[in-house]
Formats: structure tokens, C-alpha cells, sequence
């Protein structure tokens, strides 16, 4: 049985899935990501510090918040720039938009169709209104939190180095938080529907690796921190995480304490967990979800608990924001050179940025690292687990797995296309 699915819908950009199998024993299994090289790192080469975070956003049009914030924050640590309470409170908020503007997507249109039996959640728009309805109500939620705070929904346009060029509206702030608390029905309901769906089972030990705080859960701040008891600055982010070249893929794969490894909710969940807001941890409950879980499939669960907990986290930081008063605030960049790394927990996990400014304050060299390069290895260490357990069935049912399988990790492959193969011959 060989079976080659040539670009995998419903998920961020372009990826074949092969499996080759004789005489019952998998010969093959492999995720190609054939998305063509952007060359972001280049791009971003000879330009001015002010210039950077904003192409740096063009690198996804999902995650562009996180690009932005990462972009930033490696920025100011190149150049010696100390941010705000205030700009990291509104910068924490604009993540948490991001965050459920992602998961909701995925969550609804990308993954619900498996468990509904349907190619395309707008199948369900005449028989089941209710349900496409209230996903467009929870996404365009999300959606308004973004644009408030970071000027639109996508590309924020208020993020500067040092701060905001724009602050919110305070009567903006207040309507986008009585929108969240009204959404809690519709997440009452989106629990219920996912509880009722049959996730497949697996169980295939792996490591997992996040930021890490005492303070709270997995966002802008923290150490790396792996399962398997490793941890590490941010700074030194390299020496715990190393890529390498497949043949086979446009994206670089990566390893760390083991072979493969896995970043994103799951892994935020696992190793963060009791930072959990109150009713997130009663989301999981529900769900059934608790953090010894070892199944790849359960990711799904996991990304509808983090929405419960930024929504929740969402409402406080609005609070808090307008108990103190926003302040307009005046940045003063030091006209020197340096380096710096950062990482922030993008939707789908750890995401790098690293750069290297002359006293010019302009790029020398840049290295973004993308959570689905980061997860590549594990993806297909997972197919090679779950595929010799489908070979009874038939084509079809296998290769649907398969493809749950894979928009588990809701992978974005436009995001990890950083590399181009050239053969001299």
C-alpha cells in the first residue's frame, strides 16, 4: 500500500503526506513540506530597528501578533530598551487575542469537521446555523481584541520598539471586555460540543519544552523548560534546541534532549498546568483532559482550555489596565549596536527571533525559529507510531487519520519554510 496525499487540507500552507507500506510494515512515512523558502532572515538584513518588527509580521498572517512581539522584544534586548508595566500588560493582552484568534480557528474550521463528518464547517450553515454562528461570534471576539489593542486583526499596527505608538480607547477596552464575558456561553457550549466528540487513541511518549515562570502560564516571560528536567535562558535558547536539514522537507526539523520533541499547547499544558486559570482548570475536567496524557490527538482539547484561560486572563489584564490609566508614554532608543534572542509562546508553541544590529541600530544577522519546524520530528515520529496500527482498514479511513493526525499539531508550514535545497551536479 503506498498512499501519497499531495497538499493536506485544512491547515496553513503546503504539505504532502507519503506512506509506503509492504507486506504490512511501514517502509515509509514522512511529511513533505513543499512550500517554497521565503527568506525572511535575508529580508530583514541592512534594516533600521523600526523597520524590523513589521516585516518580521509578514512572516505569517495567523501568528503575525507573535512575529511582531518576538521581533520586538529581541530588539529592545539588542539595544538596551526596558519596557513599561503598561506595554507589557497590553503586549500580554494582544497575545491572548492572538492566541484565541488561532485556536478558534483551528478548533472550528479546521478540526471540528473530522469529529462532524463534513469536509468544511460551512457545509453545517443551513442545518446546523447555530453552531457556524457561534464560531464566527467567538472568532470575530477575538478578532476585535487584536484590533483594539494592536490597531487591526491582523499585522498589528500600533507595536513599536519600546512600547505603543497608539493606546487603546478606554471606551474600546470596556466594550471588548463585556464581549468577552458575554462570549462565555458560547464557549459553555463549544466545551460541550467537543466533549462529545470521539478523540482517536494514541500513546507515544515524546519531550515536551515551553517557557516557564513561577508566576503564571506559558506567554512572553520565562525560561526554556523540558520534561525531561532541562532548563535553560532564552539567551542560550541553542544550546538546548538544534536544527537540522531533511531531504525531503523545505523546513528545517529540530532536537533537543531527545530525538524529537513537541511545543505548543499540549506542552504548555503538561509542563505549565497548574497556572491554569480557575475555569480553564475546570474546562479540562470536563474534557477529561489531566497532564499525564501521552496522546498527540488530545492537543485539540488542550487549545480549547488555553481559550477558556486567555479569555478569563484577558478580562483581568483589561481591569487592571483601566484601574491604573493608560499613559501615553515617551521611548528613547540608544543610538548603539548589540544582540539579543527572545521567544514567545506562539499559538502553535516556542517561537525565536535572534538578530544582530550595528551601532547603526541596523540588522547585521537574524534567526527566527518556527514552532512547526520545531514539531516537524515529532509529527512524523507520531505517523511511523500510529500507522502500522490502521493497515487493517482501509485506504481511505487510514489516510483520514493520518490527516487528523497531522491537524493536531495544527501545523503552519508557510511559517517554517526557511530553508531551499540546491544540488550542484
Amino acid at each position: 500500500m503506498k498512499i501519497e496525499l499531495n497538499h493536506l487540507a485544512r491547515m496553513e500552507g503546503h504539505a504532502n503526506l507519503v506512506v509506503d507500506a509492504v507486506d504490512g510494515a511501514i517502509k515509509e512515512c514522512r511529511l513533505d513540506v513543499v512550500e517554497s523558502p521565503r527568506f525572511f532572515e535575508e529580508i530583514l538584513k541592512g534594516r533600521h530597528y523600526s523597520d524590523v518588527a513589521p516585516i518580521a509580521a509578514r512572516i505569517c498572517g495567523v501568528c503575525s501578533v507573535s512575529h511582531t512581539l518576538v521581533s520586538l522584544a529581541a530588539t529592545e534586548q539588542a539595544l538596551g530598551v526596558v519596557v513599561s508595566d503598561q506595554t507589557r500588560g497590553l503586549r500580554r493582552l494582544l497575545s491572548h487575542g492572538e492566541n484565541m484568534q488561532s485556536h478558534l480557528l483551528h478548533l472550528f474550521f479546521m478540526a471540528a469537521p473530522d469529529y462532524l463528518g463534513v469536509s468544511s464547517l460551512t457545509e453545517l450553515a443551513r442545518d446546523r446555523r447555530e453552531l457556524v454562528s457561534r464560531a464566527l461570534r467567538l472568532k470575530k471576539t477575538a478578532n476585535d481584541l487584536v484590533r483594539v489593542v494592536g490597531g487591526r486583526a491582523v499585522h498589528p499596527a500600533t507595536t513599536c520598539v519600546g512600547g505603543f505608538s497608539v493606546l487603546p480607547g478606554v471606551a474600546e477596552l470596556q466594550e471588548v471586555r463585556r464581549n468577552l464575558v458575554a462570549a462565555l456561553a458560547d464557549l459553555e457550549e463549544t466545551v460541550a460540543l467537543f466533549a462529545d466528540f470521539e478523540i482517536p487513541w494514541m500513546a507515544r511518549e515524546t519531550e515536551y519544552i515551553c517557557l516557564r515562570t513561577e508566576q503564571g502560564y506559558p506567554g512572553l516571560d520565562g525560561d526554556l523548560f523540558s520534561s525531561e528536567g532541562v532548563s535553560c535562558p532564552v539567551a542560550r535558547f541553542e544550546t538546548m534546541i538544534s536544527e537540522y536539514h531533511q531531504p525531503h522537507s523545505n523546513a528545517k526539523f529540530a532536537r533537543a534532549t531527545r530525538e524529537n520533541f513537541m511545543v505548543g499547547p499540549l506542552a504548555r499544558y503538561k509542563n505549565a498546568g497548574e497556572h491554569l486559570s480557575s475555569m480553564a482548570k475546570k474546562v479540562a475536567e470536563a474534557l477529561g483532559l489531566n497532564r499525564t496524557t501521552v496522546n498527540p490527538f488530545e492537543a485539540n482539547y488542550a487549545r480549547l482550555v488555553e481559550v477558556v484561560h486567555f479569555l478569563e486572563s484577558s478580562v483581568h489584564l483589561i481591569d487592571g489596565l483601566l484601574l491604573k490609566g493608560l499613559k501615553p508614554e515617551s521611548v528613547w532608543v540608544p543610538p548603539v549596536g548589540g544582540k539579543g534572542a527572545a521567544a514567545v509562546e506562539a499559538p502553535r508553541g516556542l517561537l525565536f527571533h535572534s538578530y544582530a544590529y550595528d551601532e547603526k541600530g541596523r540588522i547585521e544577522s537574524a534567526d527566527c525559529v518556527i514552532p512547526t519546524a520545531q514539531n516537524l520530528g515529532n509529527i512524523e515520529a507520531d505517523l511511523h507510531h500510529l500507522a502500522p496500527s490502521l493497515l487493517h482498514l482501509p485506504r481511505t479511513e487510514m489516510a483520514r487519520h493520518l490527516e487528523m493526525l497531522v491537524r493536531a499539531y495544527d501545523p503552519c508550514i508557510s511559517c517554517s519554510t526557511h530553508l531551499m535545497k540546491i544540488d550542484f551536479v
